[in-house]
């Protein structure tokens, strides 16, 4: 890790993970972009800001806590929290290293939109061998699955284009409002995190 071991980054990071699981727990649908069964969250807003404020490895710190939280309650066999922290990780791992050599808005930007893009990316081999086929093993077929997606968009009958189409771009529009979200509330964020009055 980039940062030493200190009771306020642990406090720090132990309370932006409980944050980050009510976000978490907070998702909801939004059916007109996405079958109903993939919600929306904003649980990597407060691991994006511990990348920052802290480094990259207390953001992933952050992503393990808030998925340990939920899979106590978890209805997917943790199937869906282990994709949540991967893809979590993807965002802000890259996120807080380019952050870390570029200390200022821009290196901020350009972290989250690489972050962004390599969760989308990642997103798609991780619910292609991973979470559509334990679901489609154990709780939905997947022609229903697919049948959700071809009730949006006609045309889509195979897994890889339901997830290139709708689970890619949905992936970005979460990191997008993530990365606007932490733009706003990063630099107070980050001034209570570190002990100061403000940060870049």
């Amino acid at each position: 890790m980039n940062k030493k071991f200190t009771s306020r980054a642990i406090a720090a990071t132990a309370m932006l993970g409980g944050c980050a699981a009510v976000l978490m727990f907070m998702s909801f649908p939004m059916p007109f972009l996405i079958p109903g069964f993939i919600k929306m969250d904003f649980s990597e807003l407060p691991a994006l800001i511990a990348s920052f404020a802290l480094g990259p490895w207390w953001g992933v710190a952050v992503c393990l806590i808030k998925n340990l939280i939920n899979v106590t309650m978890t209805t997917t066999g943790g199937v869906g929290e282990l994709a949540n922290f991967l893809m979590g990780v993807a965002f802000v791992l890259p996120a807080g290293y380019i952050y870390r050599f570029k200390k200022n808005r821009a290196g901020a930007l350009l972290g989250s939109v690489v972050g962004a893009i390599a969760s989308a990316v990642l997103g798609f081999p991780i619910n292609y061998f991973i979470t559509y086929p334990f679901y489609a093993a154990t709780m939905i077929p997947m022609d229903t699955i697919i049948g959700m997606y071809s009730k949006l968009l006609g045309f889509v009958d195979t897994l890889e284009e339901c997830l290139w189409i709708f689970n890619v771009p949905f992936t970005l529009l979460k990191g997008a409002i993530v990365t606007v979200l932490t733009f706003l509330v990063y630099k107070p964020m980050s001034g209570l995190i570190k002990g100061k009055k403000g940060s870049k």
